[in-house]
């Protein structure tokens, strides 16, 4: 089976955005990379808060206190899974 092409399919995204925005496609680029920033410094953070390396306070200052909580459900909902799997 052939895989798509990941410079083609990344361009019909940009392409497709920047019409249904109305917006140049420089412009959806610049949105783009700042969506991604604000997405790996949210991951950083909160990989930080979840291992302990921070703070609640500070991760919730850092990134809300909505993705905090999402964080705390998940990782309540993943080690009762993973200990319901182990038997305990």
């Amino acid at each position: 089976m052939r895989r798509p092409n990941p410079m083609a399919t990344t361009f019909t995204y940009l392409e497709s955005l920047a019409r249904d925005l109305h917006k140049p496609e420089a412009e959806v680029m610049t949105m783009a990379f700042e969506a991604g920033l604000r997405q790996l410094w949210r991951e950083r953070t909160l990989g930080l808060y979840l291992r302990g390396e921070i703070p609640r306070e500070q991760a919730i200052e850092r990134v809300g206190i909505d993705w905090v909580e999402l964080a705390d459900h998940q990782h309540a909902a993943m080690t009762e899974d993973l200990a319901w799997a182990l038997g305990e």
